[in-house]
């Protein structure tokens, strides 16, 4: 359900650039991860955007499908200027429904932001429970770095913000 001033639509191409000039701040603040470009266009068809009325970003972020049932919301942000007006929450709404309608029974993100997840029904994990041993060894054999941060895996350590793991059951 978009707001009347919003337009929520799957991520183009050419909103890339856009998407890490507001990662790039936030990225200096540690609050995100910058990445290279390439990691944004291979992962378009994953991300959402919040297009204001003018066609300038009020705020995106992505579901990234990691396995049979699991899934990870990442680089939810919004804009400065957009932040307070419900933009994160319709956000990560479209997304939870994104994982509902691809078959995904949980969703975890790694943020700072924990009661704003919380707010949407997410939880802190308190060990990786969330998945069972088959699965982990599995989940093992990916080259994501979100999945190793998930699965707690030291070689992404010394990347870790220092933010908090949660988990949502949908």
């Amino acid at each position: 359900m978009d707001s009347p001033q919003l337009h929520l639509r799957p991520a183009r191409t050419q909103d890339v650039p856009a998407i890490r000039a507001l990662v790039e701040p936030l990225a200096r603040q540690r609050v995100l991860l910058q990445k290279e470009a390439v990691a944004y266009y291979e992962a378009i068809q994953e991300f959402l955007v919040a297009e204001a009325p003018d066609g300038s970003l009020a705020g995106f972020g992505a579901l990234h499908v990691i396995w049979e049932d699991i899934a990870e919301v990442r680089t939810l942000a919004t804009s400065p200027d957009w932040r307070g007006h419900g933009v994160g929450h319709l956000l990560l709404e479209r997304l939870l429904d994104r994982a509902r309608s691809v078959g995904v029974g949980r969703v975890f993100c790694l943020t700072f932001e924990v009661e704003f997840f919380t707010r949407h029904g997410f939880e802190v994990m308190a060990d990786q429970s969330a998945v069972d041993p088959e699965v982990y060894s599995e989940l093992l054999r990916s080259h994501d770095e979100g999945v190793a941060e998930f699965l707690d895996l030291a070689r992404v350590k010394p990347n870790t913000l220092g933010n908090t793991r949660m988990i949502h059951h949908l």
